[in-house]
């Protein structure tokens, strides 16, 4: 399982929780289950084009990733980051 780090904008969607496991040898697939467990929560990451959006950021570990076709390692963790803005 990979274990998942959920931004606080995207609680409402995880049922409050900020950590949560899922399973996937890529990362598509990783987002694709989070999905299915709690529906929603992927479109707020990638788009219809299967990009990550602009104000998100994807970390496999302490390395970025931009593909969601990248590789996941079993155990490994995946932090989903999303853009403050304001003034």
């Amino acid at each position: 399982m990979i274990q998942v780090l959920i931004p606080s904008q995207l609680h409402a969607y995880s049922g409050g929780r900020s950590r949560v496991e899922a399973a996937g040898a890529v990362i598509a697939e990783v987002l694709d289950d989070l999905d299915r467990q709690f529906p929603g929560l992927k479109f707020r990451v990638i788009d219809e084009q299967d990009r990550v959006r602009p104000h998100m950021r994807l970390f496999v570990g302490r390395a970025a990733a931009r593909d969601i076709r990248a590789p996941i390692a079993d155990g490994a963790e995946l932090l989903i980051f999303g853009a403050l803005s304001g003034g």
